[in-house]
């Protein structure tokens, strides 16, 4: 069982007080004035998040995450079974069925600390999305888009969660990663993959003409277990996807063989997660926008994932981190930040087997924090959280890890762990087209 920390009564009222801005409230706001460049509130909320005053940007030496900056900060309180219910208005539903549902299931709190920082160029060039960039008719696609964030003041569901698909990552680059789907027992094996992500712009050979359309490419390819060793995904990312369907390819190193994937995405079952994942899963959400309805249903402060530096620590083994049925809660960190929520409804003429999704997505980084899935009866189904930090070089922020738990089995779902894993990122990766072809897949056993 965990240990319980009290607080004081005086904390819990302040904690319990409500925060809810209507989107229309920041509509005459300006951008790097009262909003940060990226379209964040710049000021206190007067007692647990404090004014944005830059983010995190000390550089430090580090082949992924920085050495914990704040590794003095003391647990402030923690959120259980015990004390739940105070703390109800500040969490997702999904959040609290995870309390409900484990025994040794907690939410320890932390000092908030607004880390999100981007390169200058970023910024600016967000500032000048806002008003130019638009979506097209049907909403599944961008017009006028570049680059950044298109909608720092978003007056839409579909606009905020185009700044979480297209937020900045960096630029092009590779990354060294393992998945694992631990069982319900929290026996888990990990698969190891190398990704590569290339944006048309950065190409060595790009060509506007050719790649008007494409948001990036992807490359991924399994490095282990040996059984699964070659395999290759390839992906050409499209920015209107019912102008242009994403197009996928597959290598099975075994046969030696390429294939066309044929609906790669929405609710296809997610590679590697024994089907508890889908396609659109990954990364929070990925992909078209189509079958649901997006509301934008404003803004509240949530505890969400933050700074999980030590989650990212290249001292800890997976067996440090994984246990049955969810994350070692003693590692992870949570703050109080203000989120957009963005709740997406089953079209009537669409299939999915979501039929509700409800995202929580910060309002500093643009990442999505925490997303909750509804079954097409319309109970909860199974809870995301995207443990959140800062890189100060580059100025990107990213995650430690993304966890996906079902509620029903007792799995979960982990993606992006770094810990034993060498050379985690390379930033600034030189790519050209001709290695996200087919053709390139073909060549791959050679």
């Amino acid at each position: 069982m965990s240990t319980r920390r009290p607080c004081c009564k005086a904390t819990l009222i302040l904690l319990l007080t409500l925060s809810f801005t209507p989107a229309a409230a920041e509509e005459n706001a300006e951008l790097g004035e009262e909003l940060t460049p990226m379209g964040a509130e710049q000021a206190s909320n007067g007692d647990t998040i404090p004014a944005y005053e830059g983010g995190f940007t000390q550089t430090q030496n580090s082949d992924f995450a920085p050495e914990d900056p704040f590794q003095e900060d003391k647990e402030l309180f923690r959120i259980d079974q015990d004390n739940v219910d105070d703390y109800r208005d500040h969490l997702s539903p999904g959040q609290v069925a995870m309390i409900e549902t484990y025994d040794d299931y907690f939410i320890p709190v932390y000092r908030t600390r607004r880390t999100a920082a981007y390169p200058e160029a970023i910024e600016e060039q967000t500032m000048a999305n806002e008003g130019r960039v638009k979506l097209v008719e049907n909403g599944n696609g961008l017009k006028n888009y570049e680059s950044a964030t298109p909608f720092p003041k978003p007056e839409n569901g579909l606009e905020a969660i185009w700044n979480h698909i297209t937020r900045y990552r960096g630029g092009s680059l590779q990354r060294n990663i393992a998945r694992t789907t631990p069982e319900a027992d929290g026996d888990f094996t990990v698969t190891r993959v190398t990704e590569d992500l290339a944006y048309p712009t950065a190409l060595v050979d790009y060509d506007p003409d050719h790649h008007d359309n494409i948001l990036f490419y992807y490359r991924q390819k399994v490095t282990a277990p040996s059984r699964l060793s070659g395999n290759i995904l390839l992906v050409h990312e499209t920015i209107n996807q019912l102008k242009e369907p994403r197009q996928s390819w597959f290598y099975n190193s075994g046969h030696k063989r390429v294939r066309k994937l044929p609906g790669a995405g929405y609710d296809a079952q997610g590679g590697g997660t024994d089907g508890h994942a889908t396609a659109d899963n990954l990364d929070m959400f990925n992909g078209a926008t189509d079958r649901y309805e997006w509301e934008l249903k404003g803004k509240k402060e949530m505890f969400i994932p933050y700074n999980a530096y030590q989650l990212a620590d290249r001292d800890l083994s997976y067996d440090d981190i994984i246990q049955a049925g969810h994350i070692n809660p003693e590692l992870a960190r949570y703050e109080r930040h203000r989120v957009w929520h963005v709740r997406a409804t089953l079209k009537d003429d669409k299939s999915h087997v979501y039929s509700r999704r409800d995202f929580y997505i910060d309002e500093d980084s643009w990442q999505i924090a925490v997303v909750d899935h509804y079954d097409g009866r319309g109970e909860l189904w199974r809870v995301a959280e995207a443990h959140m930090l800062q890189l100060p070089e580059p100025k990107v922020p990213a995650y430690a890890f993304e966890a996906l738990y079902d509620l029903r089995s007792g799995r979960y779902v982990l993606n992006g762990l770094t810990n034993e894993e060498e050379n985690p990122y390379q930033f600034d990766k030189q790519y050209r087209y001709r290695q996200f072809t087919p053709a390139a897949l073909r060549r791959s056993h050679r």
